[in-house]
């Protein structure tokens, strides 16, 4: 390639063959690039971001029933995940029993399959909930599964105001990515709303919302759309949970993020440094937010789907190494990487293993964990910083492109009803 050749991301930015301080200086300046756990919080959310603890590993997990999703927990938390992503059935996710005819073929499909409060007990047995957070993949019938999850938590005695964990809950991306919403439009966020008060007023440190911009992605939306969504729904919910009269600072302190990485590194470490300056401002600016801990973009990531393939599936370990290694120069709280027989399965236990042994050498052996945000001023990266947060996202990106990983095959949308 000689240096004349465009260079374009995704996202519709051009690259230039070499970055200086004029460059810098032409997208804005480094204003904006502040100290870790400062706002705008442009080099992650904490001080010490890693270097005092390490990312939490999440892998994603759950199919058949309840007794094969617990087994296959507790084996990953012997090979060292230090928290649960549970993947749920298509018809749990639509609100239909296992029984149902409409669920004749999926169930236990592409998660586990849940009908009573029992399904719950048996999938969590013995599992430690205050030393290993629960995140639930569900968000249509999220109501229900959230009730029984805190049902089965004060049955075993856990205390509600002090149990950590999150629910998806996004329905919004529902209606644009995935398509198993059950409610039209209006209810739907009305029930994410309530939610979130039932949270904010019993379950404080539980995430009633992980607004998801990877289902987005993985739908065909470029990087930048990606955050652009992810943004958009977040301020919806915020001004829907204002509109109750509730406090927005403690409301703000429970959203998370979940977000996709696939494709070109440095792209996806701009985006997510642009993400966090964006939503910073936002809840400042937009809705008076004052606690800075409650500006934080808290996230998810560390493989998408879509960047996987069926044809020599031995490259995917290799793509999902260079995954985790872009969500952990992004600043990412928790990663769930993509194993590599995912484009064409349920992971095995041998590549959800090896997935985990992938963060664990990124912690443990190649430095990651060293320094905060060691890409801090540089020329490139600052530049395009900049030019990814004042992106128009409306345009490029791939929307319509047909699902091609594994996990867009696995959230495959049921047939809204």
């Amino acid at each position: 390639m000689s240096d004349d050749t465009p260079v374009t991301w995704e996202s519709g930015l051009e690259i230039k063959p070499v970055y200086g301080p004029e460059e810098l200086a032409q997208s804005g300046g480094d204003a904006g690039v502040g100290r870790p756990g400062e706002f705008p919080f442009t080099r992650g959310i904490h001080p010490l971001m890693y270097r005092e603890r390490p990312f939490t590993m999440r892998q994603y997990s759950g199919f058949g029933t309840a007794a094969e999703t617990h087994e296959r927990f507790l084996f990953l938390i012997k090979n060292g995940n230090t928290g649960l992503n549970v993947a749920f059935d298509l018809p749990t996710q639509c609100g239909l029993d296992s029984d149902d005819p409409m669920a004749e073929g999926e169930v236990g499909r592409v998660g586990m399959a849940v009908d009573t409060l029992a399904d719950v007990e048996e999938a969590f047995a013995d599992i430690p909930l205050n030393d290993i957070t629960v995140s639930m993949t569900i968000n249509g019938s999220a109501v229900p599964i959230m009730a029984m999850y805190f049902a089965m938590a004060r049955k075993r005695g856990y205390d509600l105001a002090t149990l950590r964990g999150t629910a998806q809950n996004d329905i919004l991306k529902e209606f644009i990515g995935r398509g198993t919403w059950i409610f039209p439009v209006e209810p739907s966020i009305r029930l994410v709303g309530d939610t979130i008060e039932f949270c904010a007023k019993h379950a404080r440190k539980y995430s009633a919302v992980s607004v998801c911009g990877y289902h987005i992605r993985e739908s065909g939306a470029s990087p930048a759309q990606e955050m652009a969504y992810g943004l958009a729904i977040g301020r919806a919910y915020v001004s829907h949970v204002m509109q109750r009269g509730l406090d927005v600072n403690p409301v703000a302190r429970t959203i998370t993020f979940n977000f996709d990485i696939y494709g070109n590194l440095w792209e996806q470490v701009c985006k997510f440094r642009a993400g966090r300056r964006l939503w910073a401002k936002i809840l400042r600016d937009e809705f008076g937010v004052s606690d800075p801990r409650a500006m934080q973009m808290r996230m998810i990531a560390g493989g998408g789907g879509g960047g996987l393939t069926i044809e020599q599936p031995e490259n995917n370990i290799v793509r999902g190494a260079y995954y985790g290694l872009a969500s952990a120069l992004s600043g990412a709280q928790t990663m769930a990487l993509c194993s590599y027989d995912e484009a064409y399965t349920i992971p095995s236990e041998h590549a959800a293993r090896l997935s985990l042994r992938t963060m664990q050498i990124m912690i443990h052996e190649i430095g990651l964990c060293d320094t905060v945000d060691p890409l801090a001023g540089s020329y490139f990266i600052e530049s395009l910083t900049n030019e990814m947060e004042a992106k128009d996202p409306r345009h490029h990106g791939r929307a319509g492109r047909p699902g091609a990983s594994c996990r867009a095959w696995r959230r495959a949308a049921c047939r809204p009803r």
